[in-house]
């Protein structure tokens, strides 16, 4: 297992990578950005952060929800986008769907009947849906084509069609998360009064 950096390595990380002309991203943190007249900006990280689980067959289609959500104000973790060389990806995935406010399962033709990473991933999705209140939105199934719904999912999860009209299950999933986790802050004002 890789020691932690101090804060005086992690900025020295940050520091290079700015001089470079790079963006540096933090996870959990935010994302430090060059600037000519600042020497740099920091954006934190205060989007919530949406797991996408989907197999490799559906790569672009993931890439392509990413996108929509990400216009719509959420930052979206894929595998593509977030895992580095290197890095033990059982751990950071497991760790990105921990601190996902949602875990969306991409269903398809190839994803229902593929063994390997998807099932994984789904089963420690439904597994953190599981710590979370009973009438809370975590796990959101959508379908990438007409495929099969797994039994399970279907018995107790509505799932979301992004087919055949792309552009508008993408504004339903990114609508019903935005009143989701209003709905969460709501409950957790009235919970400190």
């Amino acid at each position: 297992m890789a020691e932690a950096l101090s804060t005086d390595e992690l900025a020295e990380v940050v520091i290079r990578g700015i001089g470079a002309g790079k963006t540096v991203e933090i996870e959990g943190l935010g994302t430090f950005h060059p600037d000519t007249a600042l020497g740099f900006r920091f954006d934190p990280w205060t989007r919530p952060q949406v797991f996408i689980a989907h197999v490799r067959e559906d790569a672009a289609s993931a890439e392509r929800l990413s996108r929509n959500l990400e216009e719509a104000g959420f930052n979206p973790w894929t595998d593509a986008r977030k895992l580095l060389p290197g890095q033990n990806w059982p751990r950071a995935i497991e760790n990105a769907i921990e601190n996902s406010e949602f875990f969306v399962a991409c269903f398809s033709t190839h994803a229902v009947s593929k063994k390997g990473g998807f099932q994984a991933e789904l089963r420690y999705g439904l597994d953190c849906a599981r710590r979370v209140p009973l009438d809370e939105i975590f796990v959101v199934p959508a379908r990438l084509d007409e495929c099969r719904m797994p039994r399970s999912i279907q018995r107790e999860l509505q799932y979301i069609d992004l087919f055949p009209d792309w552009a508008r299950g993408a504004r339903r999933m990114a609508a019903m998360m935005r009143r989701e986790l209003a709905r969460r802050a709501r409950r957790a004002v009235a919970a400190r009064c």
